[in-house]
């Protein structure tokens, strides 16, 4: 199961281990048992902490729970965590062995704190790159509190669960029996959810932070970069952020960021944080901004005012919201948001196994989510409403080189279907002839570009038709002291390494305007 290189990097890794670890397996006959037991066993002699158990009683088979010696850990995969989510069987292995997390300690505490009994099951897919910090965060909450247990679950290995829940996308946690949320969601972010105290808390902490020269509102490669130049310059800087990373923490592969050959969307995100957190950025993540409070004159102070109540004042503010991607606006779609609708082919793409799809968006990201599809599912149909496709050649060829897939191109997709529990259908029309018709599929995956974040921005910031910032040669905005980066503005080119120079750019902008205009902190 693991070879000799990835035996001697885990080795190495256990080391760390400062308490003796159990591998309690529930098995059955079926092959992925087989591949588990090879894991376990292929673990266990790494570390004279490690001892393997094939004796557990679970009734979800296969499976094993990773526990400390005498103790009952809530902590369980029933997967064969290999793909994206060996790291997170590495985790759990060193933090069941009472390694320390790189997790600050009032988090910490507020998990150890939290009252209650907390049953939480994630459904996830080892090919999902958002799966991995959604598994990670339960797994360390169940390692630090007895009463939260968590299971990691490969809906590929338990398809009859998946039909009976009707889970259409992944990572999809539930709590208690119940649905509890879907997609890529931080520690933060999951804490927030059910500690019922937490924002208050926040709120209480953030107003009493003192001014920022610069606060950057956003956490992608734009907010990044901006912090970094800033607080190269020796003024207190603040980043603002829903979840820093931004769009990169839903990108499979970089590979056109320059010096850096190849790397995935969070590894990327995490060295953003790092590099910035390097310089003493104040980072608060997973707080919402609801309004930006342009300053009085071009010396005050600029106001942002958070989602829990909070205010922050600064004396320059740089926007870096970013983008999302855009919803195609049908019929259908909102109702049957992962119940068959879905935005990301890496993580959802292996649900609809055997199945047939559709792909709206000829487009480069369109056209790249039919190809990643077709090898996975039945059939993939992809929709362009243009006379043709927007790709790149390269791409486009290899697209019609494939035997299971259809284009429609001059396509307007008018409905998505469904029988009111999950997606049966598309209906479309031909542009050119105005006839109608259905496809029957399960599942449909949107790709049509993106929206700027910038709707809590309209009546203080000059915004243009699309929604963008507008911003001139120096990233600012018509507000004094107020500047703009990234997918957000009306730079051309929504791309990470022109984000990240447009990050730069305003940060020089900012603190030149410091300069100009008020003496910094």
């Amino acid at each position: 199961m693991l070879d000799s290189n990835i035996q001697a990097q885990l080795k190495a890794y256990l080391e760390r281990l400062q308490q003796p670890i159990e591998l309690v397996a529930s098995l059955d006959d079926s092959s992925s048992a087989a591949e588990m037991r090879e894991l376990l066993n292929d673990i266990a002699p790494l570390s004279d902490k490690v001892t393997v158990r094939f004796d557990g009683q679970d009734a979800r088979k296969p499976s094993f729970q990773i526990t400390r010696a005498g103790t009952d850990m809530g902590l369980r995969f029933a997967a064969v965590p290999m793909g994206h989510e060996f790291s997170s069987l590495v985790l759990a292995l060193l933090q069941a062995g009472g390694h320390p997390p790189k997790v600050e300690a009032d988090v910490i505490e507020q998990i150890k704190a939290l009252e209650g009994d907390f049953v939480f099951e994630t459904w996830m897919s080892l090919t999902c790159h958002n799966c991995p910090d959604v598994v990670q965060a339960l797994n360390l909450m169940a390692v630090l509190n007895p009463r939260i247990r968590h299971t990691a679950i490969d809906g590929g290995l338990f398809q009859a669960e998946v039909e009976q829940r009707q889970i259409m996308a992944v990572p999809a946690v539930f709590l208690n029996g119940q649905p509890f949320g879907s997609g890529r969601m931080e520690l933060a972010e999951i804490l927030a959810k059910v500690d019922t105290g937490a924002a208050a808390r926040d709120a209480a902490r953030l107003a009493k932070a003192e001014p920022y020269d610069v606060l950057i509102v956003g956490g992608g490669p734009a907010g990044a970069a901006a912090a970094v130049y800033a607080a190269r310059k020796g003024i207190r800087t603040g980043i603002v952020a829903e979840r820093f990373g931004g769009q990169t923490l839903d990108t499979l592969a970089i590979e056109n960021y320059i010096s850096v050959l190849e790397t995935d969307g969070p590894k990327f995100a995490a060295a953003l944080e790092a590099h910035a957190r390097t310089y003493g950025v104040d980072i608060m993540n997973s707080q919402r901004v609801d309004a930006l409070l342009p300053a009085a004159n071009a010396g005050g102070m600029t106001g942002v005012k958070l989602a829990n109540g909070a205010e922050l004042k600064a004396r320059t503010v740089i926007l870096s919201t970013g983008a999302r991607w855009k919803n195609v606006n049908v019929p259908g779609e909102a109702e049957y948001r992962n119940k068959g609708v879905a935005y990301c082919p890496h993580c959802d793409g292996p649900l609809f196994k055997g199945k047939k799809v559709a792909v709206i968006g000829g487009g480069n990201s369109g056209v790249e989510a039919a190809i990643d599809l077709a090898g996975v599912v039945e059939h993939v149909t992809l929709f362009e409403f243009m006379d043709q496709l927007k790709a790149d050649a390269v791409l486009v060829k290899k697209l019609l080189s494939l035997p299971n897939v259809t284009v429609h191109t001059n396509a307007q997709t008018l409905e998505i279907t469904g029988d009111g529990q999950k997606v049966n259908g598309l209906r479309f029309k031909r542009r050119s002839t105005g006839e109608e018709q259905t496809v029957d599929l399960a599942g449909v995956f949107v790709q049509i570009g993106l929206v700027p974040n910038t709707e809590f921005l309209r009546g203080t910031v000059e915004l243009s038709r699309f929604g963008e910032i507008i911003v001139d040669a120096r990233g600012a905005t018509n507000l004094p002291g107020v500047f703009a980066a990234g997918d957000a503005t009306t730079v051309p080119y929504k791309q990470i390494v022109i984000a990240a120079g447009d990050g730069a750019k305003a940060a020089l902008s900012a603190f030149d305007h410091l300069i100009r205009h008020s003496a910094p902190a």
